[in-house]
């Protein structure tokens, strides 16, 4: 018994270490980060059928993401329209850039997941970057999760001259370059899923009936430019 004790005291600690590490500050409740940490492929089911994993949290730091980046954009380019805050905000806080922004953390190896579950390293280090701004609000308020977006993410590891100049349309792409070479394409749903909040879909583009990409995301939209963009890579599309 005393072992267990001391197990998970040091657990606890070394948990806290890493998000003073991480946070630049020292956890005021480390069990909400604990909870960010947790992917659903690991979470535990309670007698009612809830799950404890970071999905709620996730859902929180989303919003709060979402408000910080916009508020971030709407001082830093005080001249442009909505229409180019609306898209530069989507590419800030899209799947692909939280996901790479969570590497740059090294969050996801601080992820407490079931590798058994093929799914979860499609989404794991964005799902878990939400999840842990959402811990930063309960356990600190707003003013410190902003901070940290700013300080930690803004800041240090999002280059956005490189968001601005990238073309992330490339279903346009492919379309273009099927009807101007007279080729049949078509975008597929291979499948679909709707887990909880977070739906799934499986995206693939056929190219005169042959499967020429395949992309997954949240919403059918962005699945269908990832299948695109997988596209042009394999039929050397420039874009």
């Amino acid at each position: 018994m005393l072992n267990s004790l001391r197990s998970f005291f040091s657990k606890d600690k070394e948990l806290t270490q890493a998000m003073r590490n991480l946070l630049g500050f020292a956890p005021r409740n480390i069990s909400v980060y604990r909870l960010a940490l947790i992917h659903r492929s690991a979470g535990e089911k309670l007698a009612d059928g809830t799950l404890i994993s970071n999905e709620r949290l996730e859902f929180l730091g989303d919003a709060v993401l979402s408000a910080v980046v916009a508020k971030y954009l709407f001082q830093r380019f005080p001249f442009e329209n909505e229409g180019f805050l609306t898209e530069t905000r989507s590419k800030v806080v899209s799947r692909k850039n939280l996901n790479a922004l969570s590497r740059k953390l090294g969050l996801p190896e601080l992820v407490t997941k079931n590798n058994e579950n093929n799914r979860t390293g499609s989404s794991l280090g964005g799902d878990a970057l939400e999840a842990l701004v959402g811990a930063i609000l309960l356990d600190r308020g707003f003013v410190a999760a902003e901070k940290f977006i700013l300080d930690r993410m803004m800041d240090n590891f999002v280059d956005l001259e490189q968001l601005l100049v990238e073309d992330a349309n490339f279903k346009s792409r492919l379309i273009e370059w099927c009807q101007k070479d007279k080729h049949k394409f078509e975008f597929e749903v291979v499948s679909q899923t709707i887990d909880g909040h977070q739906p799934s879909f499986t995206i693939q583009v056929l190219i005169d009936g042959k499967p020429s990409g395949t992309g997954t995301d949240r919403t059918k939209k962005n699945a269908e430019q990832a299948a695109a963009k997988q596209a042009c890579v394999n039929l050397n599309i420039p874009f």
